[in-house]
């Protein structure tokens, strides 16, 4: 214990001495603490990741997008998005990257505390270091808080003279005369220029000469050249990293990392270069166009070197339901294995490329196909090809990452009682959602759609791109029955044979209406021709058909 804490201990002893309180007694204390009314005052506070003085106040609302912006977000009603608040550091510069923030719900009290310092004695003299005394009073509460948790973007700086930096300020000033008079400029190959500051060449040109510890580069001596710098007119995209939260690695490399050496062939010349071991290879499968005039007969070669490091047995097996069946769907095939074997396949990029490809259109899109096996040029191919139906009324949204979280729990805990054997194998084999449904036709076992596609009158002589081996006529009302029993299943109550033959018989003429229309070529990219989609104003034609026809019959079941 030094000698001034002493005096000080000294000083408040005498002091609570002069009062009548006893040092060494207990100190009693009332039974219940006093209340205080709390204000029901609403103020809302912003974590700024910087220093305010209240000078700076206008400045960093104004980084914060203005009174406005923080009105809309701390309002009761606020969406998420008004929540999010950006703090721009650097508010005149287009291409900085902003600070991302998020109101949260708080539940904290704003106090106001202030100090009343001693005064000198009349002697002038400075006072003895006793501490002054201090109040505290709550004037209300704070319901919402901005933080700023995140971490920032990396940041880039383009030269703005550029045409395109220039551009970009014009188009965010609204100025119309900058952007009629812009000219696309004329590409160079000068990618490294020379310093205009005629930097030494010890010194890299791209630094700041702060960072140097110099106000000003250093002159180049004579008979050097000039230090060139880049010249490559990068300019920083939208979002650089998508990590928000920063990760202790304790400052460890990468344990998948390795060192590589090369040899360069001309000048013998030997580099070493880090690259990662766990890297992504192209294990996909290999895929082809309906247009493409030959199917694969094997794996791409990336994937036939992946072959020794794969389970052979899961691979055989693989192999003999391709046998079986030239073409599956990947739920129908995974219906086919464990669970287990259905994780090592998903885990095992290269075992599904190494027995089949796949097409990126037509009647067979998405579908798994043996090698060497061409559905266009085989007319059984017909019962494998694909229908897929979207509920328009089940909108597929995006879930967030707490649902996510627990779907992927549930399904790691049904896969473990599935090879527990504590579920039955039909609960197991579900492959219709509320949101989507694919369906091969060889899968139908309803006795009436099985009558319609096995019915060998209605076939095509050459495979089509968006119907296959069937008339359009054909397809059509496969479809329409597939399509009204699947949605009625949905909806609780299973659709009869007689329900759906009165189906056909009222859509018989916009059917043929429909043909007629889809008729023409359509162009690549603009229509999947899988799904058999319509062109919008015909679609939107048949539904208002559809409602008015369902109209109609209500009005005359009330009658």
């Amino acid at each position: 214990m030094n000698s001034k804490f002493r005096e000080q201990v000294k000083k408040v002893s005498e002091e609570m001495a002069k009062a009548g309180v006893d040092f060494n007694s207990k100190v009693h204390t009332s039974p219940e603490a006093p209340e205080h009314r709390l204000p029901q005052i609403p103020f809302y506070s912003i974590e700024y990741p910087g220093y305010v003085q209240p000078t700076s106040v206008p400045l960093a609302v104004s980084n914060l997008g203005g009174q406005a912006t923080l009105d809309s977000a701390f309002k009761r009603a606020a969406s998420k998005t008004e929540t999010l608040i950006e703090l721009k550091l650097r508010p005149g510069q287009p291409f900085a990257h902003p600070v991302p923030g998020d109101v949260v719900a708080t539940n904290n009290i704003l106090l106001k505390v202030v100090r009343k310092r001693r005064k000198k004695r009349s002697d002038g003299e400075h006072d003895d270091g006793a501490i002054g005394e201090y109040t505290t009073e709550a004037i209300g509460v704070i319901p919402k808080t901005a933080r700023f948790r995140s971490m920032v973007d990396y940041q880039y700086q383009p030269d703005m003279n550029d045409p395109v930096s220039k551009l970009r300020t014009a188009m965010d000033n609204m100025d119309v005369e900058e952007l009629r008079s812009y000219v696309m400029p004329e590409e160079k190959a000068d990618y490294m220029i020379p310093n205009s500051s005629e930097a030494d060449m010890d010194v890299d040109a791209n630094l700041d000469p702060q960072l140097t510890g110099t106000s000003s580069p250093p002159s180049r001596p004579e008979g050097t050249r000039a230090a060139m710098i880049s010249n490559l007119r990068l300019f920083p995209p939208p979002l650089f990293s998508r990590q928000t939260i920063p990760q202790a690695y304790n400052f460890k490399s990468n344990t998948a990392s390795m060192m590589s050496t090369s040899v360069d062939e001309e000048t013998g010349e030997e580099k070493k270069r880090l690259i990662n071991r766990m890297r992504w290879k192209g294990y996909g499968p290999a895929s082809i166009m309906f247009t493409d005039p030959v199917a694969p007969d094997k794996p791409p070669q990336v994937v036939e070197e992946g072959r020794d490091l794969i389970d052979k047995k899961l691979l055989m097996k693989l192999e003999a339901l391709f046998a079986d069946r030239p073409v599956w769907t990947r739920m129908s095939l995974f219906n086919q294995l464990a669970p287990n074997e259905t994780r090592e396949i998903l885990n095992s990029k290269a075992l599904l490329p190494l027995v089949c490809y796949v097409f990126q259109d037509g009647p067979w899109r998405d579908t798994l196909v043996r090698f060497g096996y061409d559905p266009r040029k085989d007319l059984s191919a017909r019962f494998y090809q694909r229908l897929y139906f979207r509920n328009a009324n089940h909108p597929i949204a995006r879930p967030s990452v707490i649902t996510r979280r627990q779907d992927r729990s549930a399904a790691n805990t049904q896969i473990r009682a599935m090879e527990e054997g504590t579920e039955k194998e039909a609960d197991r084999k579900r492959s219709i959602t509320k949101e989507t449904a694919a369906f091969q036709l060889c899968d139908i076992a309803d006795p009436m759609l099985k009558e319609m596609i096995d019915d060998p009158d209605d076939l095509r002589e050459e495979c089509h791109e968006r119907d296959g081996w069937y008339t359009s006529h054909a397809f059509e009302r496969i479809k329409t029955v597939l399509r009204h029993k699947f949605f009625s299943l949905l909806e609780g109550h299973p659709a009869s044979d007689e329900e759906c033959r009165a189906l056909l018989a009222n859509n018989e003429g916009s059917a043929k209406a429909t043909i007629a229309n889809r008729s023409h070529k359509l162009r690549a990219g603009k229509h999947n021709m899988a799904k058999g989609a319509l062109r919008p104003e015909d679609a939107a034609a048949i539904r208002l058909r559809a409602t008015l026809d369902r109209n109609a019959k209500t009005l005359q079941g009330l009658r």
